[in-house]
């Protein structure tokens, strides 16, 4: 059984960061906490709802620039974040399970399995990025 088994079927919540129901990227604050034991930067209270591309954008722009986010150029591997940009915007990621299949949720749906190899997803993926604390351990 693979790790990402166990997150199948989570709702989308909103500002969600737990079992019970969580949004694209408390998807992923959950996945590094319980499977890499990794505290991620919540954001909660730092945009007003999940449709606000802009403010998702800001904060994904953020983590990027001067964060603990790395562009990964090559193959992804599991547990790097796969960015995608909804309209102009980054507003969208998910958690990567092998190269060219994510776990995410959006709108109302629940997360599920999805390849971004093929489909809508395709032509929005911006990059695949890994967390500095992942580089090291590679790299050391």
């Amino acid at each position: 059984m693979s790790w990402s088994n166990s997150y199948i079927g989570i709702p989308f919540e909103a500002f969600g960061r737990a079992q019970t129901g969580c949004d694209c990227y408390g998807l992923a604050v959950l996945i590094y906490a319980r499977e890499l034991g990794m505290q991620l930067t919540s954001y909660v209270g730092d945009y007003v709802s999940c449709d606000e591309r802009r403010e998702l954008d800001g904060l994904f722009s953020s983590a990027i620039e001067v964060g603990p986010w790395r562009k990964v150029e090559g193959k992804a591997l599991a547990f790097d974040i796969a960015l995608f940009r909804r309209g102009v915007t980054a507003a969208h990621c998910g958690v990567v399970i092998s190269d060219g299949v994510m776990l995410h949720v959006q709108g109302e749906d629940q997360v599920k399995v999805e390849s971004y190899r093929t489909g809508p997803w395709k032509l929005r993926l911006l990059g695949h990025y890994r967390h500095v604390e992942r580089l090291r351990k590679s790299n050391g």
